[in-house]
């Protein structure tokens, strides 16, 4: 990713803050971890690490639009995807995680990892989200593969 991309992708994360200045020093002398409200411009979805990461494999295919910025919490062991803003979440399923309207998410800036947080697909500053009907059949596909390779009582 170019300097031109990762600042336009910084700019379309910290619109999200409250004070995108005060995000922008956060990440560059603080911690590097800003809280950003989701449901504005964005809602993340956070799915257990095995099946976001096999989901995201799955969509990262020529015939499909380039995956949306994706963001992975080692020491929880989650992946997050960047979605439109719904009004009422439909998202439904064991380990599944819907942070909309209301919630606070942990970001590190684009350009480089903080803590236990990296961006897998980092933001472009296009504001180019995961499409949910795309992300809900990877994900489903993900599970099904995860149920035949997992054996029995091995969650």
């Amino acid at each position: 990713m170019g300097d031109v991309t990762w600042a336009r992708g910084v700019e379309w994360l910290a619109a999200a803050a409250g004070d995108p200045r005060g995000c922008k020093r956060a990440w560059d002398h603080g911690e590097g971890v800003a809280l950003l409200a989701a449901g504005r411009f964005w809602d993340v979805l956070s799915v257990p690490d095995r099946l976001g990461l096999l989901a995201l494999d799955l969509m990262w295919q020529p015939s499909l639009p380039i995956p949306g910025p994706t963001l992975v919490d080692t020491a929880a062991h989650r992946v997050g995807f960047f979605l439109p803003p719904e009004r009422d979440s439909h998202w439904i399923g064991a380990g599944l995680r819907h942070a909309g309207r209301g919630a606070w998410v942990a970001v590190p800036p684009p350009y480089r990892p903080a803590r236990f947080l990296e961006w897998l697909v980092p933001p472009d500053g296009t504001g180019a989200l995961y499409r949910p009907a795309t992300l809900e059949m990877a994900l489903r596909h993900a599970h099904a593969t995860l149920a035949v390779l997992t054996p029995p009582g091995d969650d």
